[in-house]
């Protein structure tokens, strides 16, 4: 049985999406030259009756940079953060 987040009130579980490993120009830059992820998928909501948006699980979000609370889980990086450090939700 695996362990599951539920986020709790106006909070999302977001998966960030990891940012380039190499430059332009092929080199490649070490963990700590990388910029952190702007852009992440929502894989938890909390209490829909507290939520001001329609997220959802799935939906692909643009956040700030330094926000967020980070949690690994089975060896996956997450961030909980409020629904309101949502920037944007990107359609395709």
């Amino acid at each position: 049985m695996g362990i599951t987040i539920e986020p709790l009130g106006a909070r999302v579980l977001v998966r960030p999406l990891e940012g380039e490993e190499k430059t332009s120009g092929g080199i490649l830059l070490p963990e700590t030259a990388r910029e952190k992820p702007q852009q992440g998928i929502i894989e938890a909501v909390g209490d829909e009756e507290e939520m001001t948006t329609d997220l959802k699980v799935g939906d692909r979000v643009i956040f700030p940079k330094y926000t967020g609370t980070e949690i690994k889980l089975d060896g996956v990086d997450y961030l909980i953060m409020d629904e309101s450090d949502i920037l944007a939700r990107i359609k395709e």
